[in-house]
């Protein structure tokens, strides 16, 4: 993972160097600057609008009591087209403005949870967006089987007892 964050700071800074010298050129300095600008106030709010939107429909799966996995993956993502957007640079731009249509959100979103849940099924922690599946016995949820100790101050006698 490391190797691959130092291969972003070092590739990402140079294309968008590169991109810059090569727009600056054709267009100049000051409209260069204006749409860098312009994309990151387009861009924040865009992605007010959608974090909006995105919350409203967690909030309304959460409701019918249904796990908004998939919207909270999209918030997530959201919030990373949002620091694409503020950082300057065009790809960054780019790849920001990708994250902020709802289509390629979504698929974005579903790869991701197809990721987590390939991994989490074969590590030994059931956690992740992988379901957990009940046997026949559990299948209405109610049933607890355990053990109590009664400890009575007022008698000196302390037994163990077990539920019939």
């Amino acid at each position: 993972m490391f190797p691959l964050l130092m291969l972003l700071f070092i590739v990402v800074p140079i294309v968008e160097i590169g991109l810059f010298i090569q727009v600056g050129g054709l267009l100049g300095l000051w409209p260069t600057i204006a749409i860098v600008l312009l994309t990151a106030v387009i861009g924040a709010s865009l992605v007010r609008s959608q974090g909006i939107a995105t919350l409203t429909s967690v909030q309304n799966k959460l409701q019918q009591g249904e796990m908004p996995t998939q919207e909270i993956v999209e918030g997530m993502l959201l919030a990373v087209a949002g620091v694409l957007l503020l950082t300057p640079g065009f790809m960054t731009d780019a790849l920001g403005l990708i994250l902020l249509l709802p289509s390629s959100r979504a698929k974005v979103a579903q790869l991701l949870m197809q990721k987590v849940t390939l991994k989490s099924n074969f590590s030994h922690f059931s956690g992740g967006f992988s379901q957990h599946r009940h046997s026949e016995h559990d299948a209405n949820g109610d049933v607890f089987d355990g053990e109590y100790e009664r400890t009575d101050e007022h008698k000196n006698n302390n037994s163990n007892h077990r539920l019939p």
